[in-house]
C-alpha cells in the first residue's frame, strides 16, 4: 500500500484529502507544518508528499528545498489557494524548485486522484492546471 504525507495547516483540508486517499486505497500521515512533515518523512519516508504552500512554522516552498536538497527522489504535490494573492505565483516557484505537479485549491477530487496515481504509479505527471493568460 503506498503513504502519502499530507502537510497542510488546515486541519479541514487535511481530514477531507485523508479520507478521499484512504478511500482510494492508499496509507495516510498527517502534518501540520513543514516541520513536522519534514521530522514525519525523515522518520518513515511516504511515496509521496501533498502539500500546502501557505502554512506557519515552515512554509511549502521551504520545505520543497529541503526536502530536494535531503530526499532528490521524493515525489511532490503542491497545492495553494493563494492566501491574500492569487495561488499562481506561488505553484509556479513550487514547479520550478522541484514539486511534480501543482492543483489550486479547492481541490477538485478527480484531479487529486488522478495526480496522486499518476505520481505514485510513475506514469505522467505532467497534470497542471492550465494558468491564466496575463492580462
Amino acid at each position: 500500500m503506498e503513504r502519502i504525507l499530507i502537510i497542510d495547516d488546515e486541519q479541514q483540508i487535511r481530514s477531507m484529502l485523508r479520507l478521499m486517499l484512504e478511500r482510494d486505497g492508499y496509507e495516510v500521515v498527517e502534518a501540520p507544518d513543514g516541520i513536522e512533515g519534514m521530522k514525519a518523512y525523515r522518520q518513515k519516508p511516504a511515496d509521496l508528499i501533498i502539500t500546502d504552500l501557505i502554512m506557519p512554522n515552515k512554509d511549502g516552498i521551504g520545505m520543497i528545498i529541503d526536502l530536494q536538497k535531503e530526499f532528490p527522489d521524493v515525489k511532490i504535490i503542491a497545492m495553494s489557494g493563494g492566501g491574500l494573492n492569487k495561488p499562481d505565483g506561488y505553484l509556479k516557484g513550487a514547479k520550478k524548485l522541484g514539486a511534480d505537479c501543482t492543483l489550486t485549491k479547492p481541490i477538485d477530487r478527480e484531479k487529486m486522484l488522478r495526480a496522486v496515481k499518476n505520481i505514485v504509479k510513475g506514469t505522467s505527471s505532467e497534470l497542471e492546471e492550465p494558468q491564466p493568460e496575463p492580462e
